[in-house]
């Protein structure tokens, strides 16, 4: 007998959510480690809330579902919301039932903002690491740095002069402006859209655009990411970040190794890092100058598995602009820039968890 396909109405559903998840899933024991690290948060989020007055978004189900935004592709917190409307696994992962209405855009944006001052993204990821699943899956020991380029949420036509001398682009909705023969730099012109990004390159015969840094130190066992922020534009901004990230994760208790691409290999930080307790295992960098990295370094054995383990640190950056939205976010701003480049690379070792950890059981 053919069956119908005809559509009934039901008044009530009687198979709750958490049976429609499959037992198997990996954003099961995902949600399981991030539920435990946000409990271990408690304190934390109770300090920037009121004890009386409208109840606001919880945290715990806003990081959840900005956890989703990263992991799903989801290119705006607009359709983030659109999509937990209709989404049985994104309700369920978030915190919500069936029943339960989905905040207004808006308002989620503003809820969210609320923890950047605090540096929630930053806690977590370090509440994350000392996990008792994840602290067995680190190496304390060895580790790699490296930086990306961020684009920001801004045109080229807004980088105009400061003094105001430049040609106005032609009148419409998205008027033509000629830049052929004009000379422009972070000295003389700015973004009015976007006033903190800066012009950048990442390499010779690469165009300029207005981007911000994203920096990581990943541990060399399993690729995890230890350490991670965006900054400003600046010729030396990756070496400073790095030895800001080793500093705060590694502060001269133990000696370690960090691994590195030839951009760090200038004397400066060469002796920063030994002054820091730490191993500088870079690149060597022999192009018409003297490396700062001689045989007392490259002699051991130890170095060259550091060279090739130091790859890894490009693994978050390439993951978090295919899959984590950071190829050109829509936010605008340092603090959420980085609050998002942070939240991004958590959710990146989130997803490496189901695999690693299914593998050690």
């Amino acid at each position: 007998m053919r069956g119908s396909d005809e559509r009934t109405g039901e008044l009530f559903s009687y198979i709750d959510i958490e049976e429609r998840v499959p037992e198997n899933h990996p954003l099961r024991l995902i949600r399981l480690i991030v539920n435990e690290v946000l409990a271990a948060l408690d304190r934390e989020f109770a300090k920037l809330y009121a004890e009386d007055g409208r109840p606001s978004i919880a945290p715990e189900r806003l990081l959840r579902a900005l956890l989703l935004q990263a992991f799903y592709t989801i290119r705006s917190e607009r359709q983030l919301m659109e999509q937990l409307h209709y989404n049985m696994l994104y309700r369920w992962f978030v915190g919500l039932g069936v029943d339960d209405p989905v905040w207004v855009p808006t308002v989620f944006s503003k809820n969210r903002d609320r923890l950047l001052e605090a540096e929630v993204a930053r806690k977590f990821l370090s509440e994350l690491l000392t996990h008792k699943e994840v602290r067995a899956l680190l190496s304390d020991e060895h580790f790699s740095v490296d930086g990306t380029q961020v684009q920001a949420w801004a045109s080229m036509k807004s980088f105009v002069a400061k003094d105001g001398s430049g040609e106005p682009p032609s009148s419409g909705r998205n008027g033509e402006r000629d830049f052929h023969g004009e000379k422009r730099s972070n000295d003389t012109h700015a973004s009015t859209t976007e006033p903190e990004a800066k012009l950048y390159k990442k390499g010779k015969g690469k165009e300029a655009k207005l981007s911000y840094i994203g920096n990581v130190m990943t541990e060399n066992r399993n690729g995890f990411v230890v350490e991670a922020e965006l900054r400003p534009v600046s010729g030396t901004v990756e070496r400073e970040a790095a030895k800001a990230m080793i500093v705060r994760y590694s502060p001269g208790a133990q000696r370690i190794t960090v691994g590195a691409d030839k951009g760090f290999d200038t004397a400066d930080f060469v002796a920063d890092m030994r002054a820091f307790n730490v191993t500088p295992h870079i690149a060597q960098n022999t192009t018409a100058r003297r490396s700062a990295i001689d045989g007392r370094t490259t002699r051991h054995s130890g170095y060259e598995i550091s060279q090739q383990k130091r790859k890894r640190a490009e693994e978050p950056l390439g993951w978090g602009k295919t899959i984590g939205g950071l190829a050109r976010p829509m936010l605008r701003g340092v603090k959420k820039l980085d609050f998002k480049f942070i939240w991004t690379m958590v959710a990146y070792n989130l997803i490496k968890l189901p695999r690693l950890i299914g593998a050690a059981a």
